[in-house]
């Protein structure tokens, strides 16, 4: 070999070599500066100890390696131990060691979860924000305890964890864990019932239902057999034939006295901020007091966020934005917030809702000698919700909602030659605030320490030009409730809750008239104590569950006490069948009464009233009722038969338009019925038909009639739905039929009597029956890095003339002349949302 050849030869084994060790192969740095440069270069992240790196200096890999030559290399120059992880992850952990590894997640949403507590017999750990972990252990035996507070604890020898890599753990949420899904996607995707007998709606999963492009919370319910809107609104559902008002309806704890915007047209809580919501129909919890018809329970996320996250969208009634902003590692705060969009488009959705709404009011009926002008209708909320885990033990919540509806018209009129005007006027507003701690002691007690505050007005100003008259009218509640509770697993299998309860409601009703000076004020306030305890029992086995509890009250008011036995039972049986039983006593003393004709300018006809335990009575209830489910295959099968009863209602209450329209006395109602569902579910698509049949009548010993049916008494109900998932792709559509209304029609050719209208016997005839065919889809997709989603739906797609309420007055010809007010008719609706 001549010298040239050789020196060639030399010149490339140096530059092979150099390339090999490094770009420097003479100045060691220490590993984490190494670290931090492959971070940059190769998109990997590295999981370790300080103190497995501290100390350790290495001659840096050349730019020219891949990632895997390059931690290759990193192993041979440090015994290290590098384990490529899922995500663009690695791991490094000491030669030799015994190392438990992986990533915390929620099982439910997939989330990290960040600052969790892991437990080894001499050495503990928290995860990181990304949920990672590592723990030393000195035997495949020794005992491994994860904890985090809100989810079930894991005890775990090592031997039994998955050690070949660093694997996800799942954690499952405590509450998820305490109530068993019994049938899950039982009507779509994201809707389950369980061993407690709520159905829940986790909206995180929540796939798509006919004619709702946005999740509205409060219309999503009424997709559930036994659950109808007499009206089509959202401030009147009717649970198993009872009324609004008897529902308690609670966000993340806090009882609300207003439920929608567009005086009821769609629901008044933001979607976007919340996580679930639960409904009771039966067998509640003794958490709970108020509500006889049934409970509607709103949940935030409760969850620290560790990623900023939100979301703004557009659709043709309002515009919706919504953020998740992590505050340090151990806080998260949600903000969402939302607005109509008519001061900006009035748009064709806009307009079908306001004419809704406008019916048998002063904005369509004033008098033909006053035009109404400037009409201006808003409406906008605001809900925060910040969590705080200051340890593994704590949580600390706070919940604010703000939620405002307000129209405002001018009436114009020439009166003795001269033209006046003057503002009319109607605002709705509901402001709430609670604060939220809990504690886990121990694996095995924890209590919880909730305060809240809500305050509610609704105020109206009505002009009467002819006569230069002001009235103004107000209707105000304002509560404030306290509520301590404490947990204690006795066992496996049993859970003893106990806790304690203060409410104190006031409500104020004003009537104040300018000329003449007439000035009525009425406030009452009305104060409960509560004591309550429940044990839950589950089978290890998970075939049977069973809450049974009571709880006490005492109204100081009324010197009154009122017990109430609560149950829930549920039994699994040959593999595919369910059984369950349920049953309750309840009370409550805050109501409605509902003023057709002048209340509020007709708008918002329903004002709260305090119980005085005489003619405005306490309301109680009783319930009971008992299901048979079967599941299998994508097959469900479900039927419930409920008795309810419920004594103390007033005719006031109940939105008499007829014989009855201005008597005052109290009576009960009294309900029995069932609920059926059929649903099956194919890889891509769900179908299900339910049909509810119930017996709704009204005692009133009173009344000439002391037995008649109900105004709620929808007799048969039938609803049909399908949804079609197929990748961003979603599409639903169904129909809604029930029986018409019941009715009370003026005696055929002898409608006057004595100037009077001579009605036939009590809700004897009903309005013509209802029918409504919706249809909604969505799409997803991504821009670049932004995940997007468009969507349309139509409301009543055969424009169907729907009558939802009628009553008679007697007019200019002494006639007895009809007045229908129908639902909406064809309303198309888009959304757009952008995900950051």
């Amino acid at each position: 070999m001549n010298n040239k050849v050789y020196y060639i030869l030399l010149v490339v084994l140096f530059s092979f070599n150099y390339d090999i060790k490094a770009q420097d192969p003479k100045v060691e740095i220490p590993l984490s500066d190494v670290l931090n440069t492959l971070e940059k270069r190769y998109e990997y992240r590295f999981n370790y100890v300080e103190n497995t790196i501290l100390g350790i200096d290495v001659i840096p890999p050349s730019e020219s390696l891949s990632i895997k030559e390059a931690i290759d290399y990193l192993q041979v120059q440090t015994n290290l131990v590098f384990n490529f992880l899922e995500g663009n992850f690695i791991s490094i952990n000491r030669n030799n060691d015994l190392i438990l590894c992986g990533y915390l997640k929620d099982k439910d949403t997939q989330s990290p979860l960040a600052f969790a507590t892991i437990q080894g017999k001499q050495k503990s750990t928290i995860s990181n924000e990304n949920g990672y972990f590592e723990l030393k252990v000195n035997s495949i035996n020794e005992e491994i305890t994860i904890r985090f507070l809100g989810y079930k604890s894991i005890y775990r020898q090592y031997k039994f964890f998955k050690t070949d890599s660093c694997n996800p753990i799942y954690l499952l949420a405590e509450q998820q864990a305490l109530n068993q899904v019994i049938l899950s996607n039982y009507l779509v995707e994201g809707i389950n019932k369980l061993s407690t007998g709520d159905l829940e709606i986790d909206f995180k999963k929540f796939n798509i239902l006919p004619g709702l492009i946005e999740a509205d919370v409060l219309h999503s319910v009424q997709a559930f057999p036994g659950v109808h809107s007499i009206n089509e609104t959202v401030s009147n559902i009717n649970i198993r034939g009872g009324t609004h008002d008897q529902n308690l309806i609670l966000w993340d704890d806090i009882k609300m006295y207003q439920s929608g915007h567009f005086f009821g047209l769609i629901s008044a809580f933001n979607q976007q901020i919340t996580h679930k919501v639960s409904l009771f129909k039966n067998g509640t919890s003794t958490d709970y007091s108020d509500g006889v018809s049934g409970t509607i329970a709103m949940q935030t996320d409760q969850r620290v966020n560790q990623k900023f996250k939100g979301n703004i969208s557009f659709n043709l009634i309002d515009a919706n934005a919504f953020t998740d902003i992590p505050v340090g590692k151990k806080s998260s705060v949600q903000i969402a917030a939302r607005k109509s969009l008519n001061d900006f488009v009035s748009t064709p959705t806009y307009k079908e809702y306001f004419s809704r709404i406008s019916q048998d009011t002063e904005l369509e009926n004033n008098n033909i000698l006053v035009l109404n002008t400037d009409q201006q209708f808003d409406f906008y909320d605001t809900s925060l919700r910040w969590i705080y885990r200051p340890g593994e033990k704590d949580v600390i919540r706070f919940n604010f909602i703000n939620i405002n509806n307000e129209l405002i018209f001018n009436e114009n009129a020439t009166v003795d030659n001269q033209e006046k005007s003057r503002e009319s006027s109607v605002k709705q507003n509901s402001i709430a605030g609670g604060i939220f701690y809990q504690r886990k002691w121990n694996d095995n007690f924890q209590t919880t320490l909730q305060v809240y505050e809500t305050d509610y007005k609704l105020k109206a100003i009505n002009a009467n030009l002819f006569e230069s008259q002001r009235f103004l009218q107000e209707n105000v509640v304002s509560e404030t409730g306290a509520r301590i509770k404490s947990s204690y697993h006795l066992n496996d299998r049993f859970i003893l809750h106990t806790g304690y309860q203060f409410i104190e409601t006031e409500v104020t009703n004003l009537d104040d008239v300018d000329v003449p000076l007439i000035r009525t004020l009425i406030s009452d306030v009305v104060r409960t104590h509560s004591g309550f305890s429940q044990i839950d029992f589950r089978s290890n086995n998970k075939q049977t569950n069973l809450a049974v509890g009571f709880r006490y009250n005492y109204l100081d008011k009324f010197k009154k006490h009122i017990y109430e036995p609560r149950l829930s039972f549920y039994q699994k049986f040959l593999e595919y069948f369910g059984f369950e039983i349920s049953g309750e006593f309840k009370h409550q003393t805050v109501s409605q009464v509902i003023n057709f004709q002048n209340d509020f300018l007709g708008v918002e006809k329903r004002r709260w009233q305090m119980s005085n335990n005489e003619d405005i009575p306490v309301i109680e209830s009783k319930q009971a009722s008992i299901a048979l489910n079967y599941s299998q295959k994508g097959w469900l099968f479900s039927t419930e038969g409920y008795y309810k009863n419920v004594d103390g209602i007033t005719t006031q209450s109940q939105g008499f338009q007829n014989q009855y329209e201005f008597v005052k006395t109290d009576g009960k109602y009294e309900v029995i019925g069932v609920d059926m569902l059929v649903r099956k579910r194919f890889r891509n698509i769900n179908l299900w038909l339910s049909y509810s049949i119930m017996d709704n009548e009204y005692m009133f010993e009173d009344l000439p009639e002391q037995r008649f049916p109900s105004n709620l008494d929808i007799s048969q109900a039938v609803t049909f739905g399908t949804t079609y998932k197929h990748k961003g792709f979603k599409f639903s559509a169904g129909l809604n039929w029930h029986t018409g209304k019941p009715t009370t029609r003026p005696v055929l050719n002898n409608e006057i009597v004595e100037e009077e209208i001579n009605y036939n016997a009590t809700n004897s005839s009903r309005l013509e029956d209802y029918f409504r065919i919706d249809a909604s889809m969505i799409y997803e997709f991504k821009i670049e890095n932004v995940t997007a989603n468009i969507g349309a739906s139509v409301w009543n797609v055969i424009d169907n003339e729907n009558e939802i309420n009628n009553y008679y007055r007697i007019n200019e010809d002494n006639m007895a002349q009809e007045f229908v007010q129908n639902a909406l008719g064809l309303t198309p609706n888009v959304v757009v949302r952008f995900y950051f």
